[in-house]
């Protein structure tokens, strides 16, 4: 009974935690939905797909949002006519170069700059390698549902002629689209905080950081518990700086920048999104570039 208990403390924390972050994501989203258009999007992201990358990987700083909030947001600008690999990009930086997370990170490791630097570099060049690598492997969108073409590419002239929609039907069908994509992204946050919680509850922490014994295992290790908890980005530096006696500093990267790249409850939105397969390489993706930035971070501040 005292495990079911901790089981329902975990779960109801984690939905309530991630909640206002995701109505913040879906939120903008019905407002990228609305005021946002493909020409717009087109005229300010590189063509290039090395610019376009790194372009994704900067803009994470205007968005606060975790990664429960991140891929309804993602979602509307790729449909927009973002390429795929900027946002990507976008997705993997967003929850963790945002100043908030940032200075989260600052204070859990005592007003230390380094960790800061540290993890905020590390996001973006496991971004960066992960959405080149994604533009080469997926020149086509993987949306599990074929996207809709937009009107101004099949009707031009009547997208001009069209009246000029009135504030108030505006605000209405931002409101309408966030409370669709509210619905739509909530019952996969749902079962992910559930299976997290069951896993916290039910698989001993101490378990996974016995096998710690290596650098590479000591990374692999945090990648592991870091997807398995899954904590919101605003949180995980504070129980990063837990493990500061037990680990090094690049299995406490490890920690920091897979987490809210990927965990259970990101990973089921993604699943809800795109197909199984782009969904299993990006996480693959995500993981090898971590533990290779985890490596050379552990063997740089040695």
């Amino acid at each position: 009974m005292d495990t079911f208990y901790q089981l329902n403390t975990i779960f109801i924390s984690m939905v309530m935690e991630a909640i206002p972050f995701v109505l913040v994501g879906v939120l903008i989203s019905g407002m990228i939905q609305t005021f946002v258009t493909e020409k717009w999007i087109s005229r300010i992201v590189p063509s290039n797909r090395y610019l376009s990358s790194l372009f994704g990987c900067g803009i994470g700083v205007l968005f606060p949002s975790c990664e429960c909030g991140i891929v309804p947001i993602t979602r509307r600008l790729i449909g927009k006519g973002m390429p795929l690999h900027a946002g990507i990009a976008f997705m993997l930086t967003g929850p963790i170069i945002n100043p908030i997370v940032l200075f989260a990170t600052y204070i859990a490791f005592g007003d230390d700059w380094r960790m800061v630097a540290i993890r905020g570099g590390m996001a973006i060049a496991v971004a960066f390698c992960v959405s080149i690598a994604v533009s080469y492997l997926f020149p086509k969108l993987p949306f599990k549902h074929e996207l809709a073409p937009v009107a101004a590419a099949i009707e031009p002239e009547a997208v001009v002629q069209a009246p000029r929609a009135s504030v108030w039907s505006r605000i209405n069908e931002v409101i309408v689209h966030a409370i669709d994509e509210f619905f739509d992204v909530g019952k996969y946050l749902v079962a992910g905080a559930f299976i997290a919680a069951a896993l916290q509850t039910y698989v001993p922490t101490s378990t996974l950081l016995h096998l710690g014994g290596t650098p590479v295992a000591a990374s692999l290790v945090m990648i592991v518990l870091a997807f398995v908890i899954s904590l919101c980005s605003e949180a995980d530096a504070f129980i990063a700086s837990s493990f500061r006696s037990t680990f090094n500093v690049g299995a406490l990267s490890a920690f920091l920048v897979f987490g809210p790249m990927i965990d259970i409850k990101n990973t089921l939105m993604l699943l809800g999104t795109y197909r199984g397969r782009f969904v299993a390489v990006l996480i693959g993706l995500v993981a090898v570039f971590t533990l290779l930035g985890s490596l050379i971070v552990g063997r740089w501040f040695a």
